[in-house]
């Protein structure tokens, strides 16, 4: 599973799976306006995700204004296809699908060359 880490304002909570070769993330953002208060981006690798979210209340002649913001910035997997990226927001999840491609390679050994030691050096 990819780290995901919070770097300013409040931890986004996530569930991510792959599955059938599409890696899909789950992220709550209840309460936000996915239209004006959510950004997505995708660059060098990393998905991060960004919502700030304003609300204001009234009562009679007193307003008072509450202001949150969100961060979360993952790795992609190996893979990924960052132009075939989905994303949907319904009843607080925001939820982004990403076709993954098989790209898994064996570990590979490298041989360790032995050296002799030259004439006049050490012992």
């Amino acid at each position: 599973m990819p780290s995901w880490t919070s770097l300013e304002g409040h931890m986004i909570r996530v569930e991510e799976h792959l599955d059938n070769g599409r890696d899909t993330l789950r992220a709550e953002l209840p309460g936000v306006n996915p239209d004006k208060e959510v950004d997505i981006s995708v660059r060098d690798g990393k998905l991060t995700i960004k919502a700030e979210r304003t609300e204001q209340q009234q009562e009679g002649t007193r307003s008072e204004s509450h202001y949150c913001s969100f961060y979360r910035s993952m790795p992609l997997p190996a893979g990924t296809k960052e132009d075939d990226i989905d994303v949907t927001y319904d009843y607080g999840i925001l939820t982004v699908t990403m076709p993954v491609t098989d790209t898994w390679e064996p570990e590979k050994h490298v041989e360790i060359k032995k050296t002799t030691p030259s004439a006049g050096k050490g012992t």
